[in-house]
């Protein structure tokens, strides 16, 4: 099972090490090594999180998440992107900003620490309405009650996330101009940059959410009409097909997964350029880190950890929470990825730890057949 679900990881990690060597030596090795182990660090809550949306894909979906999905998030955040942030912001040509990577590797770094800005409010405006639309949601199974409870109170006013939310970026925003302003004005005209790419952010999880919400609904309809059909089909004879029935629903929970891992992304793509501006060395390191990432995903639901260990979702939660703040803040100030990763890995270890307790209490208490009458098990405080 375990050679299965991690067999490419495994092999793309050698893949690329090799490749590293070949490319620069064991210094490139060396490197490579650091960003994967940054990128996973990183991204082990995304894993978290992907898997308590894949588990409602069926076997054919989960496969194109880790082949196509894999393409995506290497060639696409982890290559592409870095260059297209800099194309933009300098206003050149993609492969001119390919040969300013290669040739003027310290311009390169400084154009996409320019760029910042932009994707620090993009990606924590997306994470930030993520975590928003969880806390205030009310769950038959809560983690930390004492805070939890009262949110999912309040999360009956309509609307109130985006609301949160939009006063979140226009604080941020401010507070971005005032400091820019007190500094000399040099980045004074990035507060509407801010302002406008946290907007961007907000609409595209409205976008993709609405979307994945809508065809996730209409999947339940369709799987209910499919099990009659299979009644109606062991009469006539006929087979009905369950990927085409679910075919659209799947897409867009794919395309909101890909959405996510982009804004997941945005801190490992930026936190690698702490270590290396080698593009190449950045594509390796951050892609084995990816593989990694999706892999411990189909993992997780193919073991049924998240069933297992029910507080496990709302520490990936709270250390997306966490994360969105974080890339708000590096807007204006400076934070160490160490910070930021070390914030997620004692989130969800706080969780896993509870989710253990909880399992014990109800395995002490009854024995099991009593575990539906106690979801509640407190083990967060």
């Amino acid at each position: 099972m375990l050679l299965k679900t991690f067999g490419w990881s495994f092999a793309i990690t050698a893949l690329g090490l090799v490749a590293a060597v070949i490319y620069g030596g064991w210094e490139a090795f060396g490197v490579v090594a650091i960003l994967s182990v940054l990128e996973i660090s990183l991204s082990f809550d995304n894993a978290v999180v992907n898997a308590g949306i894949l588990k409602k894909m069926n076997a054919f979906w989960q496969k194109i998440f880790l082949t196509v999905g894999v393409l995506i998030a290497v060639f696409g955040m982890r290559l592409v992107f870095p260059v297209v942030i800099v194309a933009i912001t300098a206003k050149m040509g993609p492969i001119e900003a390919v040969d300013l990577s290669f040739n003027q590797p310290d311009r390169y770094q400084e154009l996409v620490t320019d760029a910042h800005p932009a994707i620090a409010a993009f990606g924590g405006m997306f994470l930030l309405m993520i975590f928003l639309d969880f806390i205030f949601e009310d769950r038959d199974i809560q983690w930390l009650r004492w805070i939890e409870r009262p949110l999912a109170r309040l999360g009956k006013v309509d609307m109130l996330s985006v609301c949160i939310a939009l006063v979140v970026l226009l604080i941020t925003s401010m507070t971005f101009a005032t400091s820019a302003h007190q500094h000399g004005g040099g980045h004074a005209d990035k507060a509407e940059t801010v302002l406008l790419a946290g907007i961007a952010g907000l609409i595209t999880y409205l976008i993709v959410g609405g979307l994945s919400g809508f065809f996730e609904n209409k999947l339940e309809e369709e799987e209910e009409r499919e099990h009659e059909a299979e009644d109606e089909a062991r009469k006539t004879g006929k087979k009905i097909s369950a990927i085409a029935l679910s075919g659209k629903a799947a897409f867009f929970m794919f395309l909101y997964l890909e959405v996510l891992d982009a804004s997941f992304s945005f801190d490992g793509v930026i936190g690698a350029f702490a270590i290396t501006n080698n593009i190449v060395l950045m594509a390796l390191g951050l892609g084995i880190g990816a593989m990694y990432v999706r892999s411990l995903t189909v993992y997780l639901v193919r073991q049924g950890t998240l069933d297992d260990y029910v507080y496990l979702e709302h520490g990936a939660h709270y250390a997306i929470g966490a994360l969105a703040v974080i890339l708000l803040v590096t807007i204006q100030y400076q934070i160490n990825e160490i910070i930021t990763g070390l914030v997620g890995v004692v989130l969800i270890g706080w969780s896993f730890w509870s989710s253990v307790r909880r399992n014990k209490a109800l395995e002490a208490a009854s024995g099991g057949d009593d575990a539906g009458s106690k979801a509640e098990v407190p083990s967060g405080v």
